[in-house]
């Protein structure tokens, strides 16, 4: 993608179901947890570049032992940065110890972060806090082991201050109204209460308190707690959380807006953000690894039974479409071809821009996930041109020579890869003018392969603030000559923030609504602009669940095309000369290629919580009232 957003944040939780000396027979160390985790983690990390954390808890350990660790980072490697703390840590013991090279009991015992339960985290942080304290998994530390709580997740609630209150109406005192902390908080109150319940159930029963303890964790209800916990939540997640005693989850989100999968044999239970990090960790097929549920959890006892239960009853199934076009690696069989489709769908659009000349088009894409719907875009456009040809030779068939049919079948696609990421330079200084120049030379292109007479068609996954477009790309692909520049976005317009988890909080910074605000202004029509805000204004005490998106009618007077022609004049560099045309991804199309992940509020406003609806109002407030703030 041409603009830096925010990616997803990613979740990996392992738990293996054999005792560790089944994995030092079978694999050859007990550390094969830690190693699968760096596997689930590494694999991942285009998810997360703010920060990574890992922790780990050993079952059935005496009163003393130490048997929760966690280590955490935001360095600029993070992921490895945990893992060389844990390794130094590891090799530090069995240095200092030779004698627990082979003895995987006194390892358990001794050595931290080895056990039989992990919670890995890979973040991407949304409100640009980047400290320590803000890095997952989080803990809630208690003496009592089922009381203790780690909690990390790939989510963001749009209510945090309902939220916030709730638990301060619930008598406790949060240390920050940040949602991690209130969601954690939430669970561990009724998380509290239940153990509560079940010790007072337990000493009615004559049981003194370390009696009670391995009866509370066989009748601890994960699910009555998290059914309990996320009452009045809105939002998108996909959260896990484990427990002192050895109990974990994952909890899903009622729409299915934040993804998580899972697969289970005799010897592990593993989740992940993405289906192809458990294929090639645990090199397991595609059909083996589940999607867990909306609104459901994954529990998994301490003593390995995994059940998935409903939590929240789901909504329509609205998964982010964003995962599918962007964030989630594109090694997964199914987004592969839907990337692909959404190359091939958009191809009628770029030949009206083209006027179907192909014979003097160079197609290419802009590095470095957008080359798979490039791939179906020049499938299309082969499939197009030996219509043609076939058309040709049926058409002339009684008079074509062999040397003319040679010429026709050696036409081809041009295909070349015009722009070149310099993935080392970075914008370091903050001066607007000095960056703007710094900006410009973000990519590199190809020269000599471009005619004066040539069509430049550049795909991109899609276009939210246009800034490198027209700072960078845009301009130097100017400097190649072609007669039009062509930029094909394979997703629709981006016109409303996300506020489940994706960094676009802020309307005015997206370059469709810039469109549509300029178009409103030329044609004496703002007016609009402050009647929408009335509408806004007046819902502003309304419950979320009375709240309507009054922003779609700053849309509403404009086609599509309409707001692609605005895009493409204020990207227009001035000192370019070539025609430049925008092409955007219908929605429709968008649901043809991707039919599992049809949450596309972004582009349409349809929002698939309440709370949706109150963010984007309140984005919309913020830009008409000139305020630089985000709007949950």
């Amino acid at each position: 993608m041409s603009d830096a957003i925010k990616h997803e944040c990613g979740i990996a939780l392992l738990r293996l179901k054999k005792p560790l000396e089944f994995y030092k027979e079978k694999y050859g160390t007990a550390f094969y947890g830690i190693q699968k985790m760096y596997l689930l983690m590494e694999k991942q990390h285009n998810r997360g570049q703010d920060g990574a954390g890992f922790a780990s808890i050993k079952l059935d350990v005496d009163p003393g032992e130490r048997y929760i660790s966690r280590v955490r980072s935001n360095q600029a490697q993070a992921i490895q940065d945990v893992f060389a703390q844990i390794n130094e840590r590891i090799n530090d013991e069995l240095t200092s110890h030779p004698e627990y090279q082979e003895n995987v009991a006194k390892q358990k015992a001794n050595i931290p972060y080895i056990g039989e339960l992990f919670l890995g985290h890979v973040r991407y942080g949304t409100f640009g806090k980047n400290s320590i304290e803000s890095v997952h998994p989080f803990l809630r530390q208690n003496n009592w082991m089922h009381r203790n709580l780690i909690l990390a997740g790939n989510f963001n609630m749009t209510n945090v201050t309902e939220l916030f209150n709730s638990l301060v109406e619930l008598g406790q005192h949060p240390k920050e109204m940040a949602d991690t902390v209130t969601v954690m908080e939430k669970i561990g109150h009724f998380l509290d209460d239940e153990v509560t319940d079940l010790y007072q159930e337990c000493k009615n029963n004559g049981l003194s308190k370390r009696e009670a303890s391995p009866v509370i964790a066989e009748k601890l209800d994960i699910a009555k707690i998290l059914k309990r916990a996320s009452k009045g939540w809105d939002g998108g997640y996909a959260m896990a959380g484990l427990l002192g005693h050895g109990d974990a989850f994952v909890f899903r989100d009622p729409a299915g807006i934040r993804p998580a999968y899972f697969y289970e044999d005799d010897e592990i239970v593993v989740v992940a953000s993405e289906r192809p990090v458990i294929q090639t960790s645990f090199n397991v097929p595609f059909e083996k690894v589940q999607e867990l549920q909306p609104g459901h959890a994954l529990i998994v006892k301490k003593n390995g039974t995994v059940t998935q239960q409903e939590i929240i009853i789901p909504t329509v199934k609205k998964a982010c479409s964003f995962e599918r076009i962007y964030f989630s690696r594109g090694s997964d069989a199914e987004i592969y071809q839907e990337r692909k489709k959404l190359g091939k769908l958009i191809l009628p659009a770029v030949l009206d821009a083209i006027e179907n000349d192909t014979d003097n088009s160079v197609f290419s894409f802009i590095p470095n996930t957008a080359e798979t719907s490039f791939y179906g875009m020049v499938e299309a456009a082969n499939d197009f041109l030996n219509q043609r040809k076939n058309q040709f030779i049926l058409n002339n068939r009684k008079t074509l020579t062999k040397e003319k049919l040679e010429e026709i079948l050696s036409v081809k696609i041009r295909t070349e890869k015009i722009a070149i990421k310099d993935a080392k330079l970075r914008t370091f200084i903050t001066e607007d003018s000095s960056r703007d120049d710094l900006v410009a030379h973000v990519y590199d292109v190809t020269y000599g392969v471009i005619k004066p007479s040539d069509n430049l068609v550049i795909i991109d996954d899609s276009i939210v603030r246009g800034t490198t477009l027209k700072k960078s790309i845009l301009r130097m692909m100017g400097r190649l000559n072609p007669k039009r520049i062509v930029v094909v976005s394979s997703a629709p317009q981006i016109r409303y923030p996300d506020c489940y988890g994706i960094d676009m909080a802020k309307l005015e910074g997206l370059v469709a609504f810039q469109a549509a605000i300029e178009l409103l202004k030329e044609r004496d029509q703002y007016h609009i602009v402050d009647d929408v805000y009335k509408k806004c204004k007046s819902q502003e005490n309304l419950k979320d669940a009375d709240v309507v998106n009054f922003v779609t009618e700053i849309y509403s007077s404009f086609s599509d095309t309409e707001i692609s022609n605005k895009i493409a004049e204020l990207l227009h560099p001035e000192d370019i000369n070539a025609e430049v045309k925008i092409i955007f991804q219908t929605v429709e199309n968008l649901h043809i290629a991707c039919p599992k992940n049809l949450g596309d509020w972004y582009f349409t406003g349809d929002y698939p919580t309440p709370g949706g609806n109150r963010v984007v109002n309140k984005a919309f407030m913020n830009f008409y009232e000139g305020k630089d703030a985000r709007a949950y």
